[in-house]
């Protein structure tokens, strides 16, 4: 066998104690696939005395990230600390600047600063792997680096925070309410004490803007990414996406248009018979639109020390192979200035909730601000309170405000905010409207 492959791991949390009893479970297979050993050279963390799910006794401690990514000793730095600044970005810098090959699983770092790292990693000739850094097990980095290379990508979307789908699962399937789903995601450990990350859309744009420089050949634009979380759903919502044949899911999408990309994440009312409604709980998926391939849908678990040790390892075994793939694709210096596509000309139908007054010319005055703008409504439904459905407390106060569901023909989003803006502001409703897009897939 070749030399060993030296690997100094950096942040021993979750996915980083899931690495090393990966290693310790499969190492001698692996090792025999790529001809050359894998030994662990080094490790760092914050606490050397914290309790972990694997044994580290065996291995040299370092205090600093820095030095052991500077550290002779090692070949490859395994940066699993996470953060877009501070250790985990100077670290990185540290390892590729000594020659280091670097795999992460870090996607807020890259979505930040994904650019000038693959041009460090490019000028010192190593790599910078990161297929752990989006959608956990499921390799859908190698599929558009390696397996997709050939093909026109002309649309990537899915399904890439497993929080989210899990709360949008459980409101679907049982009924509940956002906060109390929350709850119990919190309480399993699914979602941080501050979700803000999972459920405000930041995790899944951090994700879509690495898919989308793939994809697309474009540079890292995460700060050009239109962004919608999923606090505002209800279960009206979720009834209301049922009764009209519909799963609400958070998407992430991005696409080629003709006035540039379109990049965006927003919950969205997908057909029930669609395979992207079915992938339920923690799991992600995501779908890749190739002009050869036509279209690829691939789902797995999301997160988790297994399966984000499995795809960090991958990375591992790929320099172990002696494989240098570019981080994006085409040279660092080669990839395109992101173009945003012009703002508010996404073309689609529309769901709107909207608490109106109970009133004479309420609805009036609402068709009217959908028409002075070119909206056409497909169909106006009111949905009274369930108790008043079955009888209980059927008797509503005057002027009380009542729910009612539009659902527009083909439109701009520029044209459904704007009128959605103008009934807000005419003291029809109660409530600041809710929309969705109803995406045909």
């Amino acid at each position: 066998m070749s030399q060993p492959l030296r690997l100094g791991i950096a942040g021993l949390g979750t996915v980083g104690s899931g690495l090393v009893n990966l290693l310790r479970a499969h190492g001698e297979r692996m090792a025999l696939g790529t001809g050359r050993p894998l030994v662990v050279a080094g490790v760092n963390a914050l606490n050397r005395t914290k309790k972990r799910a694997a044994s580290i006794d065996a291995f040299k401690w370092f205090d600093d990230p820095i030095l052991l990514a500077r550290d002779p000793s090692i070949d490859v730095f395994i940066e699993l600390i996470g953060g877009d600044e501070g250790p985990a970005k100077q670290a990185v810098e540290a390892a590729l600047g000594a020659g280091k090959h670097v795999v992460t699983a870090n996607k807020a770092l890259l979505a930040r600063h994904g650019v000038q790292l693959a041009k460090l990693a490019e000028r010192h000739g190593v790599s910078l792997n990161f297929e752990a850094a989006v959608a956990g097990g499921i390799p859908v980095i190698k599929a558009l680096r390696e397996s997709l290379a050939s093909n026109q990508i002309r649309r990537v979307y899915g399904i890439l925070n497993g929080t989210c789908n899990y709360i949008l699962t459980k409101m679907q399937e049982e009924h509940r309410a956002f906060d109390d789903v929350l709850k119990e995601a919190q309480d399993k450990g699914f979602a941080e004490a501050d979700p803000t990350f999972d459920i405000g859309g930041f995790d899944t744009a951090h994700k879509l803007t690495l898919l989308t420089s793939l994809a697309f050949g474009t540079q890292v634009a995460f700060d050009e990414i239109d962004i919608e979380g999923i606090q505002g759903i209800r279960q009206a919502d979720i009834e209301a996406a049922d009764d009209l044949g519909y799963r609400i899911k958070l998407l992430g999408v991005a696409l080629r248009t003709e006035s540039g990309i379109e990049q965006r994440v927003h919950p969205a009312m997908v057909p029930q018979k669609s395979s992207i409604a079915e992938v339920s709980g923690v799991t992600n998926c995501v779908a890749i639109d190739g002009d050869f391939v036509g279209n690829l849908l691939l789902i797995g678990p999301g997160a988790g020390a297994n399966a984000t040790a499995s795809a960090v390892m991958s990375d591992i075994l790929d320099v172990a192979r002696g494989g240098l793939p570019r981080p994006f694709i085409v040279p660092a210096e080669k990839l395109a200035p992101y173009t945003r596509a012009k703002l508010g000309q996404h073309q689609g139908a529309y769901y709107v909730r909207l608490s109106v007054f109970d009133r004479p010319g309420a609805m009036a005055g609402i068709a009217g601000r959908m028409g002075e703008r070119s909206v056409s409504l497909e169909s106006i439904v009111q949905r009274r309170p369930k108790g008043a459905q079955i009888g209980i407390n059927a008797r509503l106060e005057p002027g009380a405000p009542t729910p009612v569901i539009l659902i527009t023909h083909e439109t701009t989003e520029e044209a459904i905010r704007g009128a959605l803006e103008a009934i807000k502001s005419d003291g029809n409703v109660s409530e600041s409207p809710q929309m969705i897009r109803i995406e045909p897939l």
